[in-house]
C-alpha cells in the first residue's frame, strides 16, 4: 500500500510520469516520506527503502529515456528568435512544395474516395473461374426458393463472370416466395450511407429467359426500406443495362442495396453500380474526403502508390491501360500488397481529373517492370516503355492523336498537364533498375523533353550515377529521429537533382492511431525541409487515407468510415504548412539551449483576398514551456496592422492525445486573435507544441502581436 502511494505521486491517472528527477526537489522527495511517516532514509523499513529506490530509479529513467513522449516538466527554458522581413534577394519556395501522396491502400479509393456503393460490382474479385467466392454479396432466401451460382456468361469480354440466380419460389402455387421475395445483397464497404432526400444512380445488366419482376431497394440496418424501384420487362432474353435514379426518403450509414424477386425464373447480373449523384463536380469522388483534401491547398498529388504501383507479383501490378474507358469493360484487380479487390473505378483517367478538380500537377508513379518480387530483365524492357509513352499521350495528347482520342472519348478532349513521371518506387537497390530506368529515362526525354523524371535513387548524400530532374526520398521512422531530421539536408549538395521527399510518417507504437507526438515530429521535419527548398522541391506524407473497417498501414492522415471523416494531428498540422507554397523564405535565426526547438519564416500573400503577411513557423518538441523574444527587422511599427494578425497553436495536454470520430477536433489548431502588434513580442510556448505567428502587413510590410494581446480564441 505505501509504496503505490510513493509511485502515485510520480504518476497521473493514465499511468504517465508527470514529472522527472531533474525537475523535482530533494525536498518535494523528502515531503512524499513524510507523508507516510518515514522521518530518514536510515529509520525506514526494508520495504519501504525498496520503494523508495524504484521510485528513484524510475524518475531517472524517465528523465534520460522517456523524454520526449510525454514528459512535462515544470521548468520554463527561454529562446530568441530573430528574422528579416525585408531581405532581398528573395528566397523562393517552390510553387509545389507540400502536396498530396495517394495510395490505394487501407480502402483509400475503393470504399473511399471513388464514391461507389457497390464492393465487387462486376463478381470478378473472385477470381476468372468458376465456381467463384462472390463476397460481399449475400443471398436472400433459402436453398428451397433460389439458387446461386457464376458462370462466364457476361456480354463484357474484360469481365466474363457473371452471377446466375436461378429462382425456384413463385407468387403463387406450392412454393411461394417469401415476403419481400428471393434474390441478393451488397453491404457496400462495412455499409452504406445512405441519406435523406439524396439521389442514388443504380445500375446493372440482366438478362433472363423470362419476363423479369424485380425491385431494387436500399435496406437501413433495422430492415427497413430506404429507397425502392421496381423494374418489369419481357425483353430481357439478351443483356440489356437497367438504369434508374432512387431518391432516400429515409437515412442509415448501414444500409445495403438488394435486387429480389417473387417471380419464378433465372435471371443473370452483372456489373451492379451505386453511386450518389453528388459527387464532386459529377466525377464520382467522395464530396466531403475531397473536401478534407482541397482544404490542404496542395501543389501536387502522388499517384497510385505506393507498393501498389509494383505489386507483389506484376500480374498483380498497377496498369494503367486496364483502368480507362467505360466502367464496365474494367476488369479490376487484386491489390496483392494491401489485400483487397478493386474495381479500378478509380482509374488512371480519374487520378488526373481528381489532380485537376483539385487545381494541383499530377504525378505519376510507372511500374518499370518491377515488382516487389520479380524484375523484368533489361533487354525484354521496351514493351513496357512503350506502355508508359502511351500513357503520357493519353494524358497530354491531343485530342486527335491515338491516345488522346480515347482520351476525349471519356469526356475530356483538352489534355492534362502531367509534367511528372516517377520511375518506380524503392527500386534502386534492385538489379534491373538502373538499366530499365535508363530505357524510360531516354524514351520519355525524347518524345516528352519538358517532363521531369523522378528516379528511385538517393542523392542526398552521394552523387547520382545516372541522369535525373528529381529524386524520391522515403522516411519511416520514430518520432525522436524524425524531428532529428529538421536537419537532414542541411549539407546537401546544391548542385544537381532536388530532392522529392514523397513519403514521410512516423511509425510504431508511440505514434498510436495518430498523435499530437507523431504531428509534431513531423511538423519540426517539415521546417527544416522548408528552410532547405532550395535543394527539396516537394514533399507529402503517407498514407493518406484510411478506412477504419480496413487499417493495413497505421498511422495515416485522415480517417474515415462511410459517413464520417476526421483529420488526425498530422492531417492538422499540415494545414500550418499550405501557406509555404510559392511563398519567400524569410532568413532566420533561433538562439536556444535546447535542441527541442526548430524554427522558419516565411512571407506569403492570401490569394483569395490579397493581403499579406509574415509567417512564422516554431516546434517545441520539448517538456519544457519555453519563453520565446521574436524580433522581426526591416519593419517598423506603423508598417505593422493589429487587425488580422494571428497565433495558431496546436498542442494538447497530452502529447498522446488522438483525434476520434467522437471527439474529431481534440488536437486541431486554435486561432488567437492579436492585438497590440509589434516588431518586438514575447510568447509562452506550451510543453509539445507548435505554434504559427501571422502577421498582417499594411502595404508591404510586417505585423506582430504581444501574447498578452489575446481576445477571442475560435477552433479551425
Amino acid at each position: 500500500m505505501e509504496c503505490c502511494l510513493i509511485l502515485s505521486v510520480f504518476v497521473d491517472e493514465n499511468g504517465v510520469f508527470l514529472g522527472s528527477y531533474s525537475a523535482l526537489s530533494a525536498s518535494a522527495f523528502y515531503a512524499v516520506l513524510l507523508g507516510l511517516r518515514i522521518r530518514g532514509a536510515r529509520d525506514m523499513e526494508p520495504k519501504y527503502a525498496a520503494c523508495v529506490v524504484l521510485a528513484f530509479s524510475l524518475m531517472v529513467i524517465t528523465t534520460y529515456y522517456l523524454q520526449p513522449h510525454g514528459v512535462i516538466a515544470d521548468a520554463t527554458q527561454r529562446a530568441s528568435l530573430s528574422l528579416n522581413a525585408s531581405q532581398s534577394p528573395a528566397k523562393k519556395i517552390p510553387e509545389r512544395m507540400f502536396g498530396l501522396a495517394f495510395e490505394e491502400i487501407n480502402h483509400s479509393g475503393a470504399g473511399g474516395l471513388w464514391a461507389e456503393l457497390v464492393s465487387n460490382r462486376g463478381f470478378e474479385a473472385g477470381g476468372p473461374n468458376t465456381p467463384s467466392n462472390i463476397s460481399p454479396w449475400t443471398i436472400i432466401g433459402n436453398e428451397t426458393s433460389i439458387l446461386v451460382s457464376t458462370d462466364r456468361s457476361s456480354c463484357f469480354d474484360k469481365n466474363k463472370v457473371a452471377l446466375q440466380m436461378e429462382v425456384l419460389c413463385d407468387i403463387d402455387g406450392d412454393n411461394i416466395c417469401p415476403a419481400g421475395g428471393v434474390g441478393v445483397y451488397n453491404p457496400g464497404y462495412w455499409g452504406m450511407n445512405i441519406e435523406k432526400g439524396k439521389r442514388y444512380r443504380v445500375a446493372f445488366y440482366v438478362r433472363s429467359l423470362q419476363p423479369i419482376e424485380m425491385s431494387v431497394s436500399f435496406i437501413g440496418s433495422k430492415e427497413h426500406k430506404l429507397a425502392t424501384y421496381d423494374i418489369k420487362d419481357d425483353d430481357v432474353a439478351e443483356w440489356k443495362k437497367m438504369e434508374m435514379v432512387l431518391e432516400a426518403y429515409g437515412s442509415d450509414a448501414n444500409s445495403r442495396l438488394q435486387l429480389t424477386t417473387s417471380k419464378r425464373s433465372t435471371i443473370w447480373l452483372d456489373q451492379v453500380s451505386a453511386l450518389p449523384l453528388d459527387t464532386h463536380n459529377g466525377h464520382g469522388f467522395r464530396q466531403d474526403l475531397f473536401d478534407m483534401l482541397a482544404a490542404l491547398k496542395p501543389g501536387f498529388i502522388r499517384f497510385p502508390g505506393g507498393s501498389y504501383v509494383e505489386g507483389d507479383r506484376l500480374m498483380n501490378a498497377f496498369r494503367w491501360r486496364e483502368t480507362i474507358g467505360a466502367w464496365e469493360e474494367r476488369p479490376g484487380c487484386f491489390n496483392d500488397v494491401w489485400q483487397y479487390w478493386t474495381d479500378n473505378g478509380l482509374g488512371y483517367f480519374e487520378y488526373l481529373q481528381l489532380a485537376e478538380d483539385l487545381g494541383v500537377s499530377p504525378i505519376w508513379v510507372v511500374n518499370i517492370g518491377i515488382s516487389r518480387n520479380e524484375q523484368v530483365d533489361t533487354s525484354l524492357i521496351m514493351p513496357f516503355v512503350q506502355d508508359t509513352l502511351d500513357a503520357i499521350e493519353f494524358a497530354r495528347g491531343d485530342a486527335s492523336s491515338t491516345m488522346g482520342s480515347a482520351r476525349a472519348a471519356m469526356g475530356h478532349p483538352e489534355p492534362f498537364d502531367l509534367q511528372y513521371v516517377a520511375a518506380g518506387n524503392q527500386d534502386c537497390w534492385k538489379k534491373n533498375y538502373r538499366g530499365s530506368y535508363m530505357k524510360f529515362y531516354n524514351a520519355i526525354k525524347e518524345a516528352y523533353p519538358d517532363i521531369k523524371i523522378i528516379t528511385n535513387c538517393d542523392a542526398s548524400a552521394a552523387v547520382l550515377d545516372h541522369p535525373a530532374d528529381l529524386y524520391d526520398y522515403h522516411v519511416y521512422t520514430n518520432a525522436n529521429s524524425m524531428f532529428s531530421m529538421a536537419h537532414n539536408f542541411d549539407h546537401t549538395s546544391r548542385n544537381g537533382p532536388k530532392a522529392f521527399v514523397s513519403e514521410y510518417a512516423v511509425t510504431g507504437g508511440e505514434a498510436g492511431r495518430g498523435n499530437l507526438l507523431k504531428a509534431l515530429a513531423e511538423a519540426g521535419f517539415l521546417i527544416g525541409l522548408e528552410r532547405n527548398s532550395d535543394v527539396v522541391e516537394m514533399a507529402s506524407s503517407a498514407p493518406l487515407f484510411v478506412n477504419v473497417n480496413d487499417q493495413r498501414f497505421n498511422p495515416d492522415a485522415i480517417v474515415f468510415d462511410s459517413s464520417n471523416v476526421y483529420g488526425t494531428p498530422t492531417y492538422w498540422m499540415q494545414h500550418l504548412f499550405k501557406a509555404s507554397n510559392g511563398a519567400t523564405l524569410l532568413d532566420s535565426m533561433l538562439q536556444s539551449p535546447s535542441s527541442s526547438l526548430t524554427a522558419s519564416a516565411i512571407s506569403w500573400t492570401d490569394a483569395d483576398s490579397g493581403r499579406s503577411y509574415v509567417k512564422v513557423k516554431v516546434v517545441n518538441f520539448g517538456g519544457n514551456r519555453v519563453n520565446l523574444k521574436l524580433s522581426v527587422e526591416g519593419l517598423d511599427n506603423k508598417s505593422i496592422e493589429s487587425a488580422g494578425s494571428t497565433l495558431t497553436t496546436l498542442t494538447s495536454t497530452n502529447v498522446k492525445d488522438e483525434n476520434s470520430f467522437q471527439e474529431p477536433k481534440k488536437v486541431s489548431p486554435v486561432i488567437n486573435a492579436l492585438k497590440n502588434a509589434s516588431n518586438k513580442m514575447t510568447f509562452v510556448m506550451p510543453p509539445y507544441s507548435f505554434i504559427s505567428i501571422d502577421l498582417l502587413r499594411k502595404s508591404k510590410v510586417i505585423q506582430d502581436a504581444g501574447s498578452n494581446g489575446v481576445y477571442e480564441s475560435r477552433v479551425i
